[in-house]
């Protein structure tokens, strides 16, 4: 009988977005480990340009991501030891620039009948104001969920129990990239489109990308297909 490979098996797709301008920022493939959470978060950290402040998180309630952002946004603290008892461990705590939300959602019978917001890193005020947000306003999860529908919308090896799985790891990450690609520059969002001052049309409809001003136009399959990218 023939052995399954070792990239037999279930695997995770953990993926992260920036709300504001909707940019898919990472996909990571995985096992739900708290590892592949901390893998996460360290190509988060190496995207974002260093004069800019660590952005503020926010999850679903998976214990793994706490962990996860502990890891690379966090510090030793040596507890001073007193000369009684054994000596205190060392302790891994948050930076104090961290600021995380986790959002806790009750279901009844299949159905999310409420959800709940909780900091578990950072200040109210200071998260409030960076998210330009009230604390009346809704905190939540809605804009990754909705790229997650998307992927399983677009992307047939999403599919749960389907015959178009993904045979090899490699390929479901470069499904994913390019998935990626055309959700940035050539996918319009209705969320992001503009008003303009213009007889012939309303609107200007913009990508994540002409948000995050990487481009200024909406892209071809065939310009993306065709782009060089610049040698480093």
């Amino acid at each position: 009988m023939q052995e399954d490979s070792e990239e037999s098996g279930s695997v995770y797709s953990l993926t992260a977005i920036k709300s504001d301008t909707r940019l898919f920022l990472i996909h990571h493939e995985g096992k739900r480990s708290a590892e592949d959470a901390i893998k996460l978060f360290e190509e988060i950290e190496k995207i974002r340009d260093v004069s800019s402040p660590i952005p503020v998180f926010v999850s679903d309630d998976w214990d793994a991501f706490e962990e996860g952002l502990i890891n690379v946004y966090g510090q030793i603290e040596l507890s001073e030891y007193k000369g009684v008892g054994r000596k205190p461990l060392p302790k891994l705590i948050p930076l104090e620039v961290l600021k995380y939300i986790k959002v806790y959602k009750k279901r009844v019978k299949g159905y999310v009948v409420s959800t709940v917001s909780r900091i578990v890193f950072g200040n109210t005020d200071e998260i409030l104001e960076m998210l330009g947000a009230c604390s009346e306003d809704y905190i939540g999860t809605s804009y990754v969920e909705r790229i997650n529908l998307t992927i399983r919308t677009c992307l047939a090896r999403f599919i749960r129990k389907g015959v178009n799985f993904s045979k090899t790891i490699t390929m479901h990450q470069r499904t994913l990239d390019l998935f990626q690609a055309w959700y940035n520059f050539i996918k319009p969002h209705d969320s992001l489109k503009v008003k303009v001052d213009s007889q012939n049309r309303k609107w200007l409809q913009r990508t994540p990308a002409m948000a995050e001003n990487i481009t200024d136009h909406i892209w071809t399959l065939k310009e993306l297909l065709t782009f060089r990218i610049p040698v480093q």
